[in-house]
């Protein structure tokens, strides 16, 4: 096979969530790089890689998990680079990710990196199961049916991302990265009529998760990973964790 860079989701956490096909990447890949915040650190990508198949080597990609641009930039350019060098190298190579990695991803900011830096790279993803599958899963919560809709957001830059959203109450709503500001969702959603069924979940598939009513986290913060899952406002029904 070709040198090739490639993406693999490894779902939320739990390593039973790891697909056949993503295992089967991993382990013919010649490369597997898992994002970390330092070198001595595990990264839950590769936590969960270690026990799905522990039979895979991870080697570690430092990023910066800041609001520094430059930093967080500069980060992703010497990861490209160690990439670059392997495909060189005639490696297949593949890069561990949380979820999937078309869906708020590191992924695809460094394949555009090293794509644009080696053209010829074939760029390939393995999908992954979401956070938000697993929550709504665990909290026994039906998203969609019929004609309704789901939009996915990501409040880490604010709650800014709930405005469309809310203004459309029969539509189910998912939170990404927005644990900071689980007390304002909780607000906000309770100013909506939309408090009723929405469910929290952290550290999903790890040690210390929880599953929990919004409405019952609302007193303090929750990791920054946690996800929150809006049912859409329907007659009569209840969602909640199980």
């Amino acid at each position: 096979m070709a040198p090739s860079f490639v993406g693999v989701g490894v779902g939320p956490g739990d390593p039973e969530l790891l697909t056949l096909r993503a295992a089967s990447v991993l382990r013919g890949a010649d490369r597997v790089f898992g994002p970390t915040m330092a070198l001595d650190a595990v990264g839950r990508a590769e936590s969960i890689v270690r026990q799905a198949v522990p039979d895979v080597a991870v080697e570690r990609l430092v990023f910066a998990i800041v609001e520094d641009d430059d930093a967080r930039r500069a980060a992703h350019e010497v990861a490209a680079e160690r990439v670059i060098a392997c495909l060189g190298a005639g490696e297949r190579v593949a890069f561990v990710t949380l979820g999937d990695p078309n869906v708020y991803s590191t992924f695809h900011h460094l394949a555009a990196l090293v794509v644009a830096r080696r053209p010829a790279t074939v760029v390939e993803t393995v999908p992954g199961i979401m956070a938000f599958q697993d929550l709504a899963a665990r909290s026994r919560t039906v998203l969609v049916d019929g004609n309704e809709r789901l939009h996915l957001v990501s409040a880490a830059s604010g709650l800014d991302a709930l405005e469309v959203p809310l203004a459309d109450p029969d539509a189910a709503i998912v939170v990404y990265k927005g644990g900071r500001h689980l007390p304002a969702i909780a607000a906000r959603l309770a100013a909506a009529g939309r408090l009723d069924g929405a469910v929290c979940g952290e550290l999903l598939g790890l040690p210390g998760q929880r599953v929990a009513a919004v409405e019952e986290l609302a007193g303090g913060r929750a990791a920054y990973l946690a996800s929150v899952v809006v049912p859409p406002r329907r007659a009569g029904t209840r969602a909640g964790p199980g």
